[in-house]
């Protein structure tokens, strides 16, 4: 029986970050991965960088990630692309929530601005006209995901973390874990599957959010921002079990990615067309130019959902040697790197840069182990 430091089991984009923050940390690390690296919900990702600011924890670690990426904006294999963001006011009374959004992003050492109509149409003269405005956060980024995940496994590589590609955990031991071939290895173990979660530890409640996107021919310069409507968040972390939201973003190859839909406690993979049509119609509502295009490939995924919208970070109580890194829904890409350092610092019981009480798994489990 092999042993580490520390198993990562599953090889997404926080997974992969995990694994490369504790390799770099000296720990001896072993990555265990049954499909391909980055292939689950990280395939599917849109891969905005973005602070979300409807929750002071997820602004937290938002920020905090977001800072952590920076090292990162001069990879071109990972096509970083810093187009900002620019949040879309229909109406006065969305426009008149902007002042708090920026005062609360500051809080977070976040740099935002308001923009008014004149200025919204300047800087994107494709949205369709009578918006009020909205905010923009120029300093926001899109990455390829996929991409991130491999050179992040790549570097735990390189500082001498060891991959078990192609093997799936079956059971969680004593103190490791037992892959479908038979291996065995031992050491803590932080389970890092997004969805497939409850196969491993059922203790934990969560649930698939699926979502789907749509990707358009090359059409370079026609939109420079990622675009949101500001009502987004009530859309993106609602109680409805379908809803959609519009949200575009211009690749770096020219062409534009589509979202946004969700739809709750869907576990297949299929396209839903009444939800993808009426996607699209929210998308064209925004942005008109857009019926006109070509689209090339429609695609779902499934975000890993916790019943109160914060990942699980940190150790789970009641199990022996057993951390979580999982249920990051929309935003584990933005947050991939600052829950990777949260984990590690836990792990090597440092003081960590933000409070890592509001995600810690015990939250979810009541009682004494609470």
């Amino acid at each position: 029986m092999k042993a580490f430091d520390l198993i990562v089991v599953g090889a997404g984009i926080v997974g992969a970050a995990c694994a490369a923050a504790a390799a770099h940390e000296g720990l001896t690390v072993a990555v265990v991965e049954p499909g391909p690296v980055g292939g689950g919900s990280t395939a599917a990702a849109m891969g905005h960088l973005v602070a979300m600011d409807d929750d002071p924890a997820e602004l937290a670690l938002s920020a905090y990630s977001l800072r952590l990426w920076e090292r990162y904006a001069m990879l071109p294999e990972i096509e970083f692309s810093r187009c900002g963001t620019l949040w879309v006011a229909r109406d006065e009374r969305e426009l008149a929530a902007v002042p708090a959004r920026i005062a609360r992003l500051a809080g977070a050492g976040l740099r935002a601005e308001r923009v008014d109509a004149r200025q919204l149409y300047e800087l994107e003269p494709q949205l369709a006209p009578g918006l009020a405005g909205g905010m923009r956060v120029p300093d926001e980024a899109v990455v390829y995901p996929p991409r991130m995940a491999r050179h992040l496994l790549d570097q735990a590589g390189a500082a001498g973390a060891q991959a078990w590609l192609g093997r799936r955990v079956v059971e969680l031991l004593e103190h490791g874990v037992r892959l479908d071939d038979g291996t065995r290895l031992a050491g803590p173990v932080l389970v890092a599957t997004g969805v497939a979660l409850p196969q491993l530890l059922p203790e934990l409640p969560l649930y698939p959010r699926k979502g789907q996107l749509a990707i358009t021919d090359r059409y370079p310069g026609l939109i420079r921002h990622q675009l949101l409507e500001l009502g987004y968040a009530d859309s993106a972390h609602g109680d409805a079990e379908r809803s959609v939201a519009f949200n575009v973003q211009p690749r770096p190859t020219g062409q534009i990615l589509v979202g946004s839909s969700r739809e709750s406690g869907v576990a297949d993979r299929e396209v839903s067309l009444p939800l993808l049509w009426q996607m699209l119609q929210r998308t064209f509502a925004f942005l008109p130019i857009l019926r006109g295009l070509q689209g090339i490939r429609i695609w779902t995924g499934l975000r890993p959902a916790t019943p109160d919208g914060r990942p699980y970070l940190g150790p789970l109580p009641g199990r022996r040697d057993v951390w979580v890194a999982a249920g990051h829904e929309g935003l584990g890409v933005t947050t991939a790197l600052g829950s990777a350092r949260l984990i590690v610092d836990g792990l090597l019981g440092r003081v960590p840069a933000i409070d890592p009480a509001p995600y810690l798994p015990a939250r979810m489990l009541g009682g004494a182990a609470a």
